[in-house]
């Protein structure tokens, strides 16, 4: 399906679930849409699944906009609570239009909470709400995994309820001259990988003495991404400064919270340090996932330069959990990482011009797709190592995928 048809489909009113690989344009093509509906005087929340993606479009993440934070389920009287903000039932309501970007990264429990909340909210037993909800992602992306169990989001009853149209996007938009990147992605996808695509990545190996001390770094366990980041810290001249989470609450609420945090509990930073941004803070003008380095410290606090140059004096975040309005536990942190390396799990959401990536040890289907979609180009890929059971994808998401090509060319033929 071209950009143009989708865009039609999606403009008559339809929910729709707009996927298809790297380089088709969905981002370009939600933008868009985004923009023609407002000219119809639609209003239109735009949201994310990840901080990053969802400043890609100027949104806000979907846990903050529907209000359920970090919850997977919500008893009756939460939902009561919730019903009686009224602020977020206006909210619900003045909506005629919910995106969803980087949906694959949403587990089937939370889409059907939410699909819960907006029939609540919005007095209405149509799926949503009767809201038009555009879906948008890559289900090939790695999954959630919900109560240790994999939580595919078209799993969800409300994903068979929303009726979705599909968009399956097949023009390349991403790819240069000479460029193989996305052949391979597209051989990864169906599950293909050839000599020809195993050639093209073993001359991406043994590339180490290339790789810029600043280049982020990706692996599949994050035994090797400390490994890296704590002798990258150890190497730079200067005084290490350590901060230490301070908490309060029972000692149970306290350790379920810090589960749900990405800092450490113990961080340790030096001028001259890569680090990534673990929350969300718009007022301070930082996402999750943003980079920065560490330039300097002010009365004890780092001052991050952002990629994007401009600078922080960064202080600590507060993480909370709540429930009927009681606080259960609090964590002060700087919302930190070290980021000389991450987990591949965790580069979900991000574009990259370059990375070197270590394919060696992954221990799970899809984490070879996931690493190297995240690049624009072959040019900016360092393989660091590589096994061939990182190249193949989860046959389920094959076979649902084999599906939505065929409901997509549906639409186009009516």
């Amino acid at each position: 399906m071209t950009q143009q048809q989708a865009l039609k489909i999606m403009l008559n009113g339809n929910n729709i679930f707009l996927t298809g690989p790297p380089g088709s344009g969905k981002t370009y093509l939600l933008n868009l849409f985004i923009e023609q509906a407002r000219k119809r005087k639609l209003n239109v929340a735009v949201t994310a699944t990840t901080g990053i993606a969802a400043t890609h479009l100027n949104g806000i993440t979907i846990h903050s906009w529907a209000g359920i934070g970090l919850s997977d389920s919500l008893l009756v009287k939460d939902k009561l609570k919730l019903l009686n903000r009224s602020k977020l039932s206006d909210r619900y309501r003045s909506t005629d239009v919910l995106v969803i970007d980087e949906i694959s990264m949403l587990d089937a429990n939370r889409l059907d909470l939410i699909n819960d909340l907006a029939k609540l909210l919005r007095g209405s037993n149509k799926a949503m709400g009767g809201m038009q909800v555009v879906l948008v992602g890559d289900l090939f992306q790695l999954p959630p995994v919900s109560k240790q169990l994999v939580s595919y989001v078209y799993l969800a009853k409300s994903w068979q309820e929303l009726e979705l149209k599909v968009c399956y996007l097949t023009e390349q938009h991403r790819q240069q001259a000479g460029d193989e990147l996305n052949s391979i992605l597209q051989a990864i996808r169906e599950n293909r990988v050839t000599e020809q695509e195993l050639a093209i990545l073993r001359s991406k190996l043994n590339v180490s003495q290339k790789v810029r001390t600043n280049t982020l770094k990706l692996y599949s366990h994050n035994f090797d991404v400390d490994k890296v980041n704590i002798a990258n810290l150890t190497s730079l001249k200067g005084k290490e400064r350590r901060y230490k989470m301070q908490t309060r609450g029972s000692a149970k609420e306290v350790e379920r919270l810090k589960k749900s945090i990405l800092s450490p509990e113990v961080l340790g930073l030096k001028v001259g340090g890569e680090v990534i941004f673990t929350a969300n803070d718009y007022k301070s003008g930082y996402v999750n996932g943003d980079r920065g380095k560490v330039v300097a410290f002010k009365s004890g606090y780092p001052v991050i330069r952002m990629q994007r140059q401009a600078y922080i004096i960064l202080k600590q975040h507060n993480w909370r959990a709540e429930v009927d309005g009681m606080v259960l536990a609090e964590a002060w942190q700087l919302p930190l990482k070290l980021a000389w390396a991450i987990t591949i799990h965790k580069s979900q959401g991000m574009s990259l011009d370059e990375a070197a990536i270590d394919l060696s040890h992954a221990f799970s289907v899809g984490m070879g797709y996931v690493a190297l979609s995240r690049l624009r180009n072959i040019e900016g890929l360092y393989l660091l190592g590589l096994n061939k059971m990182s190249l193949f994808v989860d046959a389920k998401v094959q076979d649902f995928d084999k599906k939505l090509r065929i409901e997509s060319d549906k639409q186009v033929l009516r």
